[in-house]
């Protein structure tokens, strides 16, 4: 009968541990070309953010040395994708000769687990993982085995799915909205008062030195939602559109906000201490900004979701507009680059679903903190 049919001992020690670092580990098999008998799996969050599975014989040394060479390779490729500095990773043997001599090398750490002994009596690898024990298919019928491997990893994966689509899918990004028709208000409002010339907006709510420090700490907010002409609307206006909806819909929308006023926040402080009283600065570019540090925050923690889309798209045009603005006059980079660090910092404070741990949320609250209290201290006490 087909119920009586029996999976390898070198199988199922694969599909144990494939099954145990995939739905409790929260593993993602990676794809490799050319390899046959192995498993590779990811996780940039892990201790090991890189573990290996093979069940091809290693005879002697030099063969283990071969193969430590070819994971050297294929990390360094992971490497690059993740923007990795540094990766660990765990190389798991199930069939290796007598003479064979297990050692670390370039941070691959190898254990050998015998096909023909559980699991759960491996002293090295159930040190490393303590819930190993507890998690692990036992069924001992070869099809029923296999079936609940299968079931549960395909559980785990649709599970991962939804919640790629959940973060991913479109939503309706109204504070985004609310944010664009503030700041067109406030034009046409300045561009009234300019034209009937019964009250002057630009110089009660623009940011300058001297009134911020003086007691108008309003304007760190207000001179977020001035501008200076049409052009200057357009262009800002279209970026939060762009930047803005994306943010908002990664993140939520509290969490969005947040970010929003504090790299507001801390664009106008950057700007009042980099420039004198005589300089006037206006725009939404440093809240902007923000988003754009929320978005590098946002792509590092899903670069393996987004591919390439980090390296390619997202810096680039973070370095890009920072470079446009020392390019030119009369652009206010101490605003950008303020904003810029602010938005970075606070998205780690407030976190992202289901990635920031709860030490980055700490860091990033410290962060937070550490930076208002900098730049405030330099505007109110130095200069």
């Amino acid at each position: 009968m087909v119920s009586d049919a029996k999976v390898d001992k070198k199988d199922r020690i694969l599909m144990q541990l494939a099954h145990y670092f995939i739905t409790v580990e929260n593993y993602t098999p990676i794809v490799v070309k050319g390899v046959k008998n192995e498993i590779w799996l990811e996780n940039i969050d892990a201790p090991y953010r890189i573990v290996r599975i093979n069940a091809n014989y290693l005879h002697n040394n030099e063969q283990l040395d071969f193969d430590l060479f070819k994971i050297k390779n294929i990390v360094r490729q992971v490497k690059r994708k993740t923007l990795s500095l540094s990766v660990k990773t765990l190389n798991i043997l199930i069939d290796v000769g007598s003479t064979v001599e297990l050692k670390e090398k370039d941070k691959i750490d190898s254990i050998f687990v015998d096909a023909n002994k559980a699991l759960e009596k491996n002293k090295k690898l159930n040190e490393l993982y303590p819930t190993l024990k507890d998690n692990l298919v036992k069924s001992k019928d070869g099809i029923e085995f296999v079936i609940n491997i299968t079931n549960d990893i395909n559980v785990k994966t649709e599970k991962d799915s939804k919640e790629y689509e959940k973060v991913f899918r479109i939503k309706n990004n109204w504070v985004t909205s609310l944010l664009m028709c503030i700041n067109i208000l406030m034009f046409i409002v300045a561009m009234i008062g300019m034209m009937t010339k019964k009250y002057d907006l630009y110089t009660m709510l623009s940011l300058n030195k001297y009134y911020v420090t003086h007691g108008e700490i309003y304007r760190l907010i207000t001179s977020a939602f001035m501008h200076e002409n049409i052009f200057h609307l357009i262009m800002n206006m279209y970026a939060l559109f762009i930047i803005g909806g994306q943010v908002e819909s990664y993140i939520g929308k509290v969490k969005y906000t947040a970010v929003y006023f504090f790299s507001a926040i801390t664009g106008s402080l950057l700007s009042c201490v980099v420039h004198n009283n005589l300089t006037w600065s206006l725009g939404a570019s440093g809240a902007i900004f923000g988003l754009m540090g929320a978005l590098v925050y946002f792509g590092y923690h899903y670069r393996l979701y987004l591919d390439n889309a980090l390296k390619t798209q997202i810096i680039p045009i973070v370095f890009l507009n920072l470079a446009i603005g020392f390019m030119f006059e009369n652009i206010d980079n101490g605003a950008h680059i303020g904003g810029l660090i602010g938005g970075l910092f606070m998205t780690a404070a407030v976190g992202i679903k289901n990635r920031t741990t709860k030490q980055d949320t700490i860091n990033g609250i410290i962060c937070s903190t550490i930076l208002i209290i900098f730049l405030s201290y330099i505007l109110f006490f130095i200069h």
